[in-house]
């Protein structure tokens, strides 16, 4: 769970950019891309040997 705390309390834009760069740092968007279609494992495994 990310959580961002700010101190202006009407700073969305603030606070929206700052959790962006939360989740990117956590590797969530990259995850959520990755789940977005199934891969069968053989794919996985040609993905992961291409990476190195």
């Amino acid at each position: 769970m990310i959580e961002v705390k700010i101190s202006d309390p009407h700073n969305f834009e603030k606070a929206l950019r700052i959790f962006k760069k939360a989740c990117q740092k956590d590797g969530f968007m990259i995850e959520l891309k990755e789940r977005r279609f199934y891969a069968k494992p053989s794919e996985k495994k040609k993905l992961k040997g291409k990476k190195k």
